[in-house]
């Protein structure tokens, strides 16, 4: 599927609520890890690695430049 950024992609679903995922730049999606479905708790435990929920294909690298970095990141949430 073609992709937007800031469109819906996706619905995350907990025990408590259900929220759209958004992408964060354009693209084609190119991969689904479909071991989430027998394992969504993968998402937690293994968030840069097996958690993984989609691979995207961007169609405008210049959308790459708005994003963090992975340190920026890490600061924002209290990782660094």
């Amino acid at each position: 599927d073609q992709v937007e950024a800031g469109t819906g992609c996706a619905v995350v679903e907990s025990v408590k609520a259900a929220s759209d995922l958004y992408m964060p730049v354009s693209g084609a999606i190119v991969a689904v890890n479909d071991g989430l479905e027998g394992d969504p708790a993968l998402v937690n435990r293994e968030p840069s690695a097996g958690g993984w929920m989609l691979k995207v294909q961007p169609s405008n690298l210049a959308e790459m430049d708005a994003l963090m970095s992975a340190a920026d990141y890490a600061k924002t949430v209290g990782e660094a």
